[in-house]
Protein backbone atom coordinates (compact mmCIF):
# COMPACT_ATOMS: atom_id res chain seq x y z
CA UNK A 1 0.00 0.00 0.00
CA UNK A 2 1.13 3.43 -0.49
CA UNK A 3 0.33 5.99 1.83
CA UNK A 4 0.86 9.73 2.07
CA UNK A 5 1.40 10.48 5.85
CA UNK A 6 1.32 13.94 6.80
CA UNK A 7 3.13 15.53 9.53
CA UNK A 8 5.53 12.87 9.16
CA UNK A 9 8.91 14.83 10.52
CA UNK A 10 6.70 14.95 13.73
CA UNK A 11 6.19 13.10 17.24
CA UNK A 12 3.43 10.93 15.81
CA UNK A 13 3.36 11.24 13.02
CA UNK A 14 7.52 10.00 12.55
CA UNK A 15 6.70 6.81 14.24
CA UNK A 16 3.69 5.77 11.61
CA UNK A 17 5.57 6.45 8.60
CA UNK A 18 8.57 4.24 10.31
CA UNK A 19 6.34 1.20 11.31
CA UNK A 20 4.34 1.25 7.60
CA UNK A 21 7.68 1.25 6.34
CA UNK A 22 8.53 -1.60 8.71
CA UNK A 23 5.63 -3.59 7.46
CA UNK A 24 6.37 -3.65 3.66
CA UNK A 25 3.99 -0.65 2.70
CA UNK A 26 5.41 2.43 0.57
CA UNK A 27 5.44 6.06 2.51
CA UNK A 28 5.01 9.47 0.76
CA UNK A 29 5.80 11.82 3.65
CA UNK A 30 5.20 15.26 3.88
CA UNK A 31 5.66 17.75 6.51
CA UNK A 32 5.69 21.76 6.95
CA UNK A 33 8.50 21.16 8.92
CA UNK A 34 7.28 24.80 11.29
CA UNK A 35 9.92 26.83 12.76
CA UNK A 36 8.51 26.80 16.03
CA UNK A 37 8.82 22.89 15.75
CA UNK A 38 11.68 22.01 14.35
CA UNK A 39 13.96 24.96 14.02
CA UNK A 40 15.69 25.29 10.72
CA UNK A 41 16.05 21.57 10.04
CA UNK A 42 14.29 18.19 9.61
CA UNK A 43 15.10 15.92 12.58
CA UNK A 44 17.52 13.17 12.48
CA UNK A 45 15.03 10.46 11.98
CA UNK A 46 13.58 11.38 9.04
CA UNK A 47 16.37 10.61 7.07
CA UNK A 48 14.95 7.12 6.00
CA UNK A 49 12.39 8.58 4.11
CA UNK A 50 12.19 10.75 1.29
CA UNK A 51 10.90 13.82 3.10
CA UNK A 52 8.94 15.96 1.19
CA UNK A 53 8.79 19.40 2.86
CA UNK A 54 5.48 21.07 2.29
CA UNK A 55 2.08 22.41 3.49
CA UNK A 56 -1.23 20.66 3.47
CA UNK A 57 -2.67 23.57 2.90
CA UNK A 58 -0.70 23.80 -0.48
CA UNK A 59 -3.66 22.37 -2.99
CA UNK A 60 -1.17 22.49 -6.09
CA UNK A 61 1.31 20.27 -3.86
CA UNK A 62 -1.38 17.81 -2.99
CA UNK A 63 -2.27 17.20 -6.81
CA UNK A 64 1.27 16.09 -7.68
CA UNK A 65 1.44 13.78 -4.30
CA UNK A 66 -1.95 12.26 -4.07
CA UNK A 67 -2.21 10.39 -7.57
CA UNK A 68 -1.09 6.96 -6.88
CA UNK A 69 -1.34 6.98 -3.06
CA UNK A 70 -3.90 4.68 -1.45
CA UNK A 71 -4.52 5.90 1.26
CA UNK A 72 -4.08 9.32 3.57
CA UNK A 73 -2.54 9.51 7.34
CA UNK A 74 -3.59 12.68 8.50
CA UNK A 75 -1.34 13.66 11.20
CA UNK A 76 -0.40 16.94 10.36
CA UNK A 77 -1.59 19.43 13.29
CA UNK A 78 -0.83 22.56 14.95
CA UNK A 79 -1.27 21.11 18.71
CA UNK A 80 -0.77 22.51 22.18
CA UNK A 81 -3.53 23.91 24.80
CA UNK A 82 -5.11 26.49 22.62
CA UNK A 83 -5.56 29.05 25.49
CA UNK A 84 -4.95 32.39 24.25
CA UNK A 85 -7.80 33.52 21.89
CA UNK A 86 -5.16 35.20 19.68
CA UNK A 87 -3.92 31.90 18.64
CA UNK A 88 -7.37 31.10 16.80
CA UNK A 89 -6.80 31.54 13.42
CA UNK A 90 -3.70 29.87 13.21
CA UNK A 91 -5.14 26.66 14.69
CA UNK A 92 -8.45 26.70 11.73
CA UNK A 93 -5.89 27.61 9.14
CA UNK A 94 -3.12 24.70 10.08
CA UNK A 95 -5.91 22.13 11.30
CA UNK A 96 -9.17 22.84 10.00
CA UNK A 97 -8.23 24.58 6.46
CA UNK A 98 -5.36 22.17 6.21
CA UNK A 99 -7.93 19.22 6.50
CA UNK A 100 -10.74 21.17 4.23
CA UNK A 101 -7.28 21.38 1.45
CA UNK A 102 -6.26 17.90 1.80
CA UNK A 103 -9.77 16.55 1.55
CA UNK A 104 -10.48 18.12 -1.54
CA UNK A 105 -7.14 17.01 -2.86
CA UNK A 106 -8.03 13.83 -2.12
CA UNK A 107 -11.48 14.35 -4.07
CA UNK A 108 -9.70 15.27 -7.29
CA UNK A 109 -7.34 12.33 -6.90
CA UNK A 110 -9.91 9.84 -6.01
CA UNK A 111 -8.63 8.76 -3.07
CA UNK A 112 -11.58 7.55 -0.55
CA UNK A 113 -9.69 6.19 2.33
CA UNK A 114 -8.33 8.95 5.28
CA UNK A 115 -7.19 7.73 8.72
CA UNK A 116 -7.65 11.14 11.09
CA UNK A 117 -5.63 11.78 14.12
CA UNK A 118 -8.14 13.17 16.08
CA UNK A 119 -7.91 13.60 20.17
CA UNK A 120 -9.49 12.66 23.45
CA UNK A 121 -9.85 17.00 24.00
CA UNK A 122 -13.10 16.67 21.71
CA UNK A 123 -14.78 15.17 24.56
CA UNK A 124 -14.07 18.07 27.00
CA UNK A 125 -15.02 16.27 30.43
CA UNK A 126 -15.70 12.74 30.93
CA UNK A 127 -18.23 10.31 31.62
CA UNK A 128 -19.24 10.84 35.22
CA UNK A 129 -22.44 8.90 37.15
CA UNK A 130 -24.11 10.09 40.20
CA UNK A 131 -25.21 7.65 42.87
CA UNK A 132 -28.51 8.88 42.52
CA UNK A 133 -29.27 9.93 38.73
CA UNK A 134 -27.16 7.81 36.73
CA UNK A 135 -24.92 8.81 33.92
CA UNK A 136 -24.89 12.73 33.80
CA UNK A 137 -23.08 15.76 32.24
CA UNK A 138 -21.72 17.64 35.19
CA UNK A 139 -21.66 21.10 36.25
CA UNK A 140 -18.88 23.29 34.78
CA UNK A 141 -16.36 23.64 37.46
CA UNK A 142 -16.49 27.16 39.10
CA UNK A 143 -13.59 29.46 40.05
CA UNK A 144 -14.12 28.80 43.67
CA UNK A 145 -14.97 25.64 44.19
CA UNK A 146 -11.15 25.31 42.19
CA UNK A 147 -9.52 27.99 44.52
CA UNK A 148 -10.93 25.85 47.54
CA UNK A 149 -9.77 22.49 46.43
CA UNK A 150 -12.65 21.05 45.61
CA UNK A 151 -11.23 20.19 42.04
CA UNK A 152 -14.28 16.95 41.12
CA UNK A 153 -17.23 18.26 39.37
CA UNK A 154 -20.69 17.67 40.77
CA UNK A 155 -23.88 16.52 39.77
CA UNK A 156 -26.18 19.17 37.98
CA UNK A 157 -29.45 18.46 39.44
CA UNK A 158 -28.42 17.19 43.25
CA UNK A 159 -25.12 18.00 43.49
CA UNK A 160 -23.59 15.50 45.08
CA UNK A 161 -20.20 14.22 43.92
CA UNK A 162 -20.02 12.35 40.77
CA UNK A 163 -17.89 9.18 39.96
CA UNK A 164 -15.98 9.19 36.67
CA UNK A 165 -16.02 6.20 34.14
CA UNK A 166 -15.31 5.52 31.11
CA UNK A 167 -15.88 7.10 27.76
CA UNK A 168 -17.27 5.69 25.18
CA UNK A 169 -16.75 7.26 21.65
CA UNK A 170 -20.55 8.27 21.56
CA UNK A 171 -20.48 10.47 24.09
CA UNK A 172 -21.42 14.07 24.09
CA UNK A 173 -18.72 16.77 22.41
CA UNK A 174 -17.67 19.46 24.26
CA UNK A 175 -14.36 20.61 23.28
CA UNK A 176 -12.73 22.95 26.48
CA UNK A 177 -9.92 24.91 24.29
CA UNK A 178 -9.59 26.30 20.73
CA UNK A 179 -7.27 23.23 19.82
CA UNK A 180 -10.42 20.87 21.10
CA UNK A 181 -12.56 22.74 18.81
CA UNK A 182 -10.01 22.67 15.87
CA UNK A 183 -9.72 18.76 16.35
CA UNK A 184 -13.49 18.81 16.19
CA UNK A 185 -13.95 20.15 13.61
CA UNK A 186 -11.21 18.16 11.75
CA UNK A 187 -13.85 15.67 12.52
CA UNK A 188 -17.29 17.29 11.05
CA UNK A 189 -15.26 18.08 7.34
CA UNK A 190 -14.16 14.66 7.39
CA UNK A 191 -17.40 13.70 7.89
CA UNK A 192 -19.01 15.37 5.67
CA UNK A 193 -16.33 14.27 3.22
CA UNK A 194 -17.04 10.70 3.77
CA UNK A 195 -21.07 11.62 3.01
CA UNK A 196 -20.36 13.51 -0.57
CA UNK A 197 -17.86 11.22 -1.97
CA UNK A 198 -18.38 7.88 -0.14
CA UNK A 199 -15.32 7.81 1.55
CA UNK A 200 -14.24 6.24 4.47
CA UNK A 201 -12.23 7.78 7.70
CA UNK A 202 -11.29 6.44 11.35
CA UNK A 203 -10.93 9.17 13.49
CA UNK A 204 -8.32 7.88 15.87
CA UNK A 205 -9.09 9.79 19.03
CA UNK A 206 -5.55 9.63 20.88
CA UNK A 207 -5.51 9.83 24.86
CA UNK A 208 -2.56 11.18 26.17
CA UNK A 209 0.57 10.06 24.35
CA UNK A 210 4.11 9.39 25.32
CA UNK A 211 7.04 7.93 24.36
CA UNK A 212 10.68 8.82 22.33
CA UNK A 213 10.78 11.38 19.95
CA UNK A 214 7.83 13.88 22.24
CA UNK A 215 8.72 17.36 21.98
CA UNK A 216 10.26 18.97 24.52
CA UNK A 217 10.22 22.68 26.18
CA UNK A 218 7.98 24.21 23.54
CA UNK A 219 4.54 25.00 23.72
CA UNK A 220 3.87 21.24 21.87
CA UNK A 221 4.88 19.69 25.27
CA UNK A 222 2.54 17.40 26.95
CA UNK A 223 2.67 16.99 30.46
CA UNK A 224 5.00 14.07 30.49
CA UNK A 225 7.76 16.32 29.04
CA UNK A 226 6.93 18.41 31.01
CA UNK A 227 7.87 16.74 33.83
CA UNK A 228 10.70 14.63 32.59
CA UNK A 229 12.45 18.55 31.49
CA UNK A 230 11.94 19.23 35.57
CA UNK A 231 13.36 16.46 36.47
CA UNK A 232 16.38 16.48 34.37
CA UNK A 233 17.13 20.09 35.63
CA UNK A 234 16.85 18.91 38.93
CA UNK A 235 13.35 20.20 40.05
CA UNK A 236 10.59 18.73 41.49
CA UNK A 237 7.51 17.81 38.90
CA UNK A 238 5.13 20.77 39.66
CA UNK A 239 1.29 18.95 39.58
CA UNK A 240 -1.84 20.49 39.13
CA UNK A 241 -4.66 20.34 41.37
CA UNK A 242 -4.62 17.39 43.83
CA UNK A 243 -2.98 15.10 41.27
CA UNK A 244 -5.78 13.00 41.16
CA UNK A 245 -7.04 14.17 37.64
CA UNK A 246 -7.20 10.38 36.01
CA UNK A 247 -5.83 10.23 32.22
CA UNK A 248 -5.26 7.17 29.85
CA UNK A 249 -1.38 7.55 29.25
CA UNK A 250 -0.45 5.65 25.95
CA UNK A 251 2.76 4.60 24.20
CA UNK A 252 3.20 5.93 20.85
CA UNK A 253 4.24 2.77 19.22
CA UNK A 254 0.57 1.43 20.20
CA UNK A 255 -0.25 4.58 18.74
CA UNK A 256 1.59 3.71 15.52
CA UNK A 257 0.27 0.78 15.56
CA UNK A 258 -3.49 1.23 16.13
CA UNK A 259 -2.90 3.90 12.51
CA UNK A 260 -1.42 0.71 10.84
CA UNK A 261 -4.48 -1.42 11.89
CA UNK A 262 -6.75 1.53 10.61
CA UNK A 263 -4.85 1.62 6.72
CA UNK A 264 -5.35 -2.05 6.82
CA UNK A 265 -8.52 -3.03 8.12
CA UNK A 266 -12.17 -2.61 5.99
CA UNK A 267 -12.63 0.93 5.43
CA UNK A 268 -15.20 1.94 7.37
CA UNK A 269 -18.73 3.49 5.76
CA UNK A 270 -18.57 7.61 6.70
CA UNK A 271 -16.61 8.31 9.82
CA UNK A 272 -16.02 5.80 12.47
CA UNK A 273 -14.70 7.63 15.69
CA UNK A 274 -11.88 5.25 17.83
CA UNK A 275 -10.77 5.69 20.83
CA UNK A 276 -6.64 5.09 20.85
CA UNK A 277 -5.68 4.47 24.41
CA UNK A 278 -3.82 1.99 26.91
CA UNK A 279 -6.84 1.05 28.73
CA UNK A 280 -4.68 1.40 32.14
CA UNK A 281 -5.90 4.69 33.83
CA UNK A 282 -3.73 6.38 36.35
CA UNK A 283 -3.32 9.63 38.03
CA UNK A 284 -1.33 12.50 36.66
CA UNK A 285 0.31 12.71 40.20
CA UNK A 286 1.06 8.86 39.80
CA UNK A 287 2.62 9.57 36.34
CA UNK A 288 4.68 12.37 38.05
CA UNK A 289 5.90 10.09 41.17
CA UNK A 290 6.58 7.07 38.46
CA UNK A 291 8.85 9.26 36.42
CA UNK A 292 10.76 10.55 39.25
CA UNK A 293 10.92 7.07 40.50
CA UNK A 294 12.49 5.92 37.27
CA UNK A 295 15.16 9.27 36.97
CA UNK A 296 15.97 8.95 40.84
CA UNK A 297 14.37 12.83 41.17
CA UNK A 298 12.76 14.69 43.75
CA UNK A 299 9.27 14.09 44.59
CA UNK A 300 6.61 15.92 42.84
CA UNK A 301 5.43 18.95 44.13
CA UNK A 302 1.08 19.33 44.27
CA UNK A 303 0.81 22.85 43.21
CA UNK A 304 -3.35 23.36 43.07
CA UNK A 305 -4.83 25.11 41.16
CA UNK A 306 -6.00 24.60 37.48
CA UNK A 307 -6.22 26.26 34.12
CA UNK A 308 -9.33 27.62 32.20
CA UNK A 309 -9.51 24.67 29.50
CA UNK A 310 -8.45 21.78 31.87
CA UNK A 311 -10.89 18.75 32.37
CA UNK A 312 -10.81 16.63 35.83
CA UNK A 313 -11.31 13.04 34.75
CA UNK A 314 -10.98 11.65 30.84
CA UNK A 315 -10.76 8.05 30.91
CA UNK A 316 -11.07 6.16 27.46
CA UNK A 317 -13.51 2.90 26.88
CA UNK A 318 -10.57 0.42 25.09
CA UNK A 319 -14.04 -2.19 23.63
CA UNK A 320 -13.94 -0.08 20.14
CA UNK A 321 -11.08 -0.38 18.89
CA UNK A 322 -10.95 -3.67 19.99
CA UNK A 323 -13.80 -4.97 18.16
CA UNK A 324 -13.68 -3.08 14.78
CA UNK A 325 -9.26 -2.99 14.54
CA UNK A 326 -8.42 -5.80 16.37
CA UNK A 327 -6.64 -3.15 18.93
CA UNK A 328 -5.04 -3.40 22.51
CA UNK A 329 -2.46 -1.51 23.59
CA UNK A 330 1.34 -3.85 24.63
CA UNK A 331 3.45 -1.33 26.58
CA UNK A 332 2.25 -1.34 30.17
CA UNK A 333 2.37 1.99 32.49
CA UNK A 334 5.15 0.63 34.15
CA UNK A 335 7.12 -0.10 31.22
CA UNK A 336 6.60 2.46 29.08
CA UNK A 337 7.54 5.27 31.35
CA UNK A 338 10.53 3.30 32.78
CA UNK A 339 12.23 3.37 29.41
CA UNK A 340 10.60 7.40 29.14
CA UNK A 341 13.18 8.35 31.67
CA UNK A 342 15.91 7.82 29.40
CA UNK A 343 14.30 8.10 26.12
CA UNK A 344 15.60 10.94 23.11
CA UNK A 345 12.79 13.42 22.92
CA UNK A 346 13.00 16.41 20.05
CA UNK A 347 14.99 19.16 21.20
CA UNK A 348 13.31 22.59 21.42
CA UNK A 349 13.84 24.48 18.16
CA UNK A 350 16.38 27.17 17.72
CA UNK A 351 15.23 29.59 16.16
CA UNK A 352 17.61 31.91 13.87
CA UNK A 353 18.11 35.11 15.39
Amino acid sequence: MRVLVTGAAGFIGSHVADLLVDEGHEVVALDALLPQAHGDAAPEWTRRHDLVPGDVRDAPLLDRLLPEVDAVCHQAAMVGHGLDPSDAPAYASHNDLGTAVLLAGMYRAGVSRLVLASSMVVYGEGRYVCAGHGTVRPSPRRLEDVAAGRYDPACPRCGEPLSPALVPEDAPLEPRSTYAASKLAQEHLAAAWARQTGGGVWALRYHNVYGPRMPRDTPYAGVASIFRSALAAGRAPRVLEDGRQRRDFVHVSDVARANLLALTAPTPEGLVPVNVCSGEPHTVGELARTLAAAMGGPAPVVAGGARSADVRHVVADPRRAADLLGYTARVSFAEGVAGFATDPLREPAALPA
